[in-house]
């Protein structure tokens, strides 16, 4: 039973107050309403709980004057709940907020990193790694618009998301640590990427009229879902990549390299900035008033919530307040901001789930809308032993193709992890959790009947001794992982599905294509790199694994362009820019197209001044410089030609 009417609190005595009144100004309501709060009502409005402390204490809302509640990655009311499911879970949560005294609505959020990951049946879109690479802030505005209507349609008023983390360490311009358990979550190490691929904001909470006010938050209706940029700040910039931990840098290289996206989040109007776990030169980033309201909130003039992901302990505060330790005027301070994007988001109005959205979910259009990224984020690391004699796209009619490795035929492992649980899933263990495409079932359905598939994940050695198949493609990778869990100092493509040893085997006897579904680049052992004859870079590309078969078999090109760089041995880490041109395996923006033998680089614009050896001579430019390309050998030169168009 979906709900669209509004329950009032018993005790409201004023049904026509100021803060009742949507035609009133959101400001004025902030204002009626807060006066009207208590003290346990407002410490009530600040706390956040999880679904499952809701569920073994039903009575909690009620009693503790609840404000908002959000679901952890595949926390639902059931294992494989539809849109529908969750949609009533959160209205009969909702129900409860509205039995207070001043019927004051939940706000419910939920972890939708690249698609509504918990619901069954959802559009799992690339994660953001792979949206970098495609370099199209228009698509990334449109994968925010299906994910907030997929969110919305679940009954969730909040994403936390995006991620706007950069990929850089110390004050380095250019280099990164891939080591990060969450370097999936970030567009790019390169600064200027990840602003322009802010652009999902837009998608989400919908575009701000002209002349929108800095640092108001904005809802556009309610196809739109509140957006939460994250986690400020320097989280991406961390010592050994490690989550959580310590970025040290100066005070204007943090604001250069790991500030900026927020702004052109702030300028997008965010409803939400969320706080990191880590450090900022030994402090933890909680407690710095400075970054958190000298800079954002007084000079940044952030005016809603920074939500700090905990379960406050509401008798513990209500103490500090009543001690004198913790001012009433923090606490409205806080709780201001919690009503204003309430008002803005019109969950007074309408605070429970929208039934006519369910037939919007996981359409035609948002599948191909998956697809359609998956194909511009692919990136073409190589094309043939031979730069004469490119493998892909492959062409004719194979007559037997032989598909291995453990990433071929497994939606989990495509999806990577925020996919039904946090830390991801298999299909082998858990089953199919929505509807999807794997890579086999991508190539079975590209070659058609003609062909004969052979799928064995680990060929046996009667395979490999045939004698009439025409190519392999292998698909390996990372396993599912997310957070500290994803921690890693070697970067080795995992051992446990034996990835080398097939590739090896594969290789030796046939032409192979490798295709890497991963959050980041990884270790590649020179002599399998020469030993393959292709090699794609897949990122994390969702459940739709068509967009992989399209650009292979040649329907659409390979676009993706790499959004990190990809290094030689993870004993360069963290890389700096002045040996990574010449002692990276892969620079950032490196891509090859289908033409033989050329790759298509682009310049990273976020560096003031660059300076390229070409062929002896000094060749100096400027990020002013924004339309141009670099044409070159396969490889990665240090010493490519230039070419500014």
């Amino acid at each position: 039973m979906v709900k669209d009417d509004i329950v009032v609190g018993e005790d409201l005595q004023e049904k026509c107050c100021v803060y009742r009144n949507p035609n009133d100004a959101v400001e004025a309501r902030v204002k009626d309403l807060l006066c009207r709060m208590t003290l346990e009502e407002k410490v009530g409005q600040m706390t956040q709980i999880e679904r499952r402390v809701a569920t073994a204490d039903p009575g909690i809302i009620r009693s503790r004057f609840i404000g908002s509640m959000l679901s952890a990655t595949g926390s639902g009311p059931a294992a494989d709940a539809s849109f529908c499911d969750w949609a009533n879970m959160v209205n009969e949560f909702q129900k409860s907020a509205l039995e207070t005294r001043l019927a004051i609505p939940l706000l419910y959020g939920i972890d939708a990193i690249h698609g509504n990951g918990s619901v069954s049946g959802a559009t799992i879109f690339p994660h953001n790694v792979g949206l970098g690479a495609t370099r199209d802030p228009d698509l990334v505005r449109e994968i925010g618009a299906a994910t907030a209507l997929e969110v919305k349609a679940s009954g969730i008023h909040c994403t936390y998301a995006p991620c706007v983390a950069t990929q850089r360490h110390k004050d380095i311009s250019v280099c990164k640590d891939p080591r990060w358990g969450r370097c999936y979550e970030s567009y790019s190490e390169d600064t200027e990427i990840v602003r322009n691929m802010t652009s999902i904001v837009t998608g989400l909470q919908g575009q701000p009229p002209k002349g929108h006010p800095k640092g108001y938050p904005f809802i556009a209706g309610s196809r739109n879902t509140i957006a939460c940029a994250k986690h400020f700040v320097g989280d991406g910039g961390t010592e050994n990549g490690q989550n959580e931990g310590n970025t040290v840098l100066h005070e204007k290289e943090l604001e250069r390299i790991h500030m900026a996206p927020y702004l052109d989040c702030i300028e997008k109007g965010v409803c939400m900035v969320m706080a990191s776990y880590s450090s900022w030169n030994g402090c933890k980033m909680h407690s710095n008033r400075k970054l958190l309201t000298e800079v954002l909130k007084d000079k940044l003039g952030f005016k809603v919530i920074v939500p700090y992901r905990c379960e406050l302990f509401v008798d513990h505060l209500l103490d500090l307040v009543n001690s004198g330790e913790v001012s009433v005027a923090r606490i409205d301070d806080a709780v201001e901001r919690i009503l204003r994007v309430k008002f803005v988001a019109r969950l007074f109005e309408h605070p429970y789930s929208e039934p006519n959205l369910l037939d919007s979910v996981t359409s035609k259009r948002h599948r191909e809308l998956a697809r359609e990224a998956v194909q511009k984020s692919l990136v073409l690391l190589k094309n043939g032993k031979d730069h004469s004699k490119p493998l892909l796209p492959l062409k004719g009619k194979p007559k037997t193709i032989l598909v291995a490795g453990s990433h071929a035929h497994n939606l989990g492992y495509q999806c990577g992890g925020w996919t039904r649980k946090w830390l991801g899933f298999n299909d082998k263990e858990n089953g199919r959790f929505t509807t999807g495409t794997t890579i086999l079932e991508a190539i079975s359905e590209g070659v058609g009947e003609e062909t004969e598939v052979i799928h064995e994940e680990n060929p046996s050695t009667e395979t490999l001794q045939r004698e009439d198949i025409s190519l392999a493609i292998v698909a390996v990778g990372e396993f599912p992982y997310a957070e500290s869990f994803g921690d890693d100092s070697k970067l080795e493509i995992p051992k446990d599905g034996k990835a080398t040893d097939i590739i090896n085997s594969v290789a030796d006897r046939f032409p192979t294509l490798v295709i890497m579904i991963s959050g980041r680049p990884l270790f590649l052992e020179p002599e399998l790199l020469e030993k393959i004859d292709a090699l794609v870079a897949a990122w994390l590309p969702g459940t739709e694994g068509g967009g992989i078969a399209d650009v292979v078999f040649g329907d659409h090109e390979f676009q993706g362009r790499l959004p990190v760089t990809w290094f030689r041995s993870v004993e360069q880490l963290p890389m700096n820019a002045e040996n990574e041109c010449c002692d990276s395996l892969f620079r950032l923006g490196f891509g090859l197209t289908k033409a033989e033998g050329i790759n298509v680089e682009e310049m990273c614009l976020s560096r003031l001044r660059h300076e390229i050896n070409v062929d002896g001579l000094s060749c100096e430019y400027s990020e002013h410089v924004k339309d141009h390309a670099m044409v070159g050998n396969q490889g990665s030169s240090c010493n490519p030609s230039l070419v500014l168009v």
